[in-house]
């Protein structure tokens, strides 16, 4: 069964996603999105490579040429209330730790990964699942986050791309979008949801956007949740 999953995020009124570039400066409040993010239930979340690289410790993990791991799941917990999960394909993060505010790491990743990579992974108590071969589909993620670690619930916290794909492919069940009176401005930043790159990508496969609620919070920020509905295919 898919895992219900709320897409949560913060962008200035002009939907883009870092705050660093917004003006006015500020007007963005971390301490506020993560008591949104508690407030939705909190639990397990996914971000993309770009955004868990932000958490890593490490620079690189070393070349093991005698390194050789089966490509099955390895994860040295499975008992935690919240996992930190992060779609790296290529395994290109070295972590230098195994959480995040302790929610244990579980990266995921293609076949095509090497075995010194899995190596420092297991080095640095890092759990791990594979979900495809040289590509992720987020069907087959969702699947196996499913199947390995239980998970029937989870928050997709950025970036663009990540959001987007999981958009796309109608996995998408609510979204969570906390508005900051606050602009970016230029041209080609990163959205809320990112394009797949097509030069005429085909419409998205939504039938409506219900509000499920709003609210305005200190500082002019808005909070507005969304039910998304799939467009009925035939």
């Amino acid at each position: 069964m898919k895992p219900h999953i709320i897409c949560h995020m913060a962008s200035s009124i002009d939907g883009r996603i870092l705050p660093e570039r917004w003006t006015p400066r500020g007007a963005h409040s971390h301490e506020m999105y993560e008591e949104l993010h508690d407030r939705l239930g909190g639990g397990s979340w996914i971000v993309g490579r770009v955004t868990g690289q932000e958490f890593a410790k490490r620079e690189v993990y070393p070349e093991r040429p005698e390194a050789k791991f089966p490509r099955r799941a390895w994860l040295p917990r499975t008992d935690a209330e919240a996992y930190g999960i992060v779609l790296d394909a290529q395994g290109k993060i070295a972590w230098g730790r195994s959480d995040v505010g302790d929610d244990p790491i579980v990266v995921v990743l293609t076949k095509a990964v090497s075995d010194a990579h899995l190596a420092g992974l297991r080095e640095d108590g890092v759990g791990y699942i594979f979900a495809g071969e040289t590509h992720l589909d987020p069907h087959e993620v969702l699947a196996v986050l499913s199947t390995e670690l239980g998970i029937d619930r989870l928050l997709i916290e950025g970036g663009g791309h990540l959001n987007g794909g999981f958009l796309r492919a109608g996995l998408i069940d609510e979204i969570s979008l906390m508005l900051v009176p606050a602009i970016d401005g230029a041209s080609g930043a990163p959205a809320v949801f990112d394009g797949s790159g097509a030069s005429a990508p085909a419409r998205l496969s939504i039938d409506t956007l219900a509000l499920i609620s709003h609210e305005v919070m200190d500082g002019g920020i808005v909070w507005l949740r969304y039910r998304v509905t799939p467009a009925l295919t035939t």
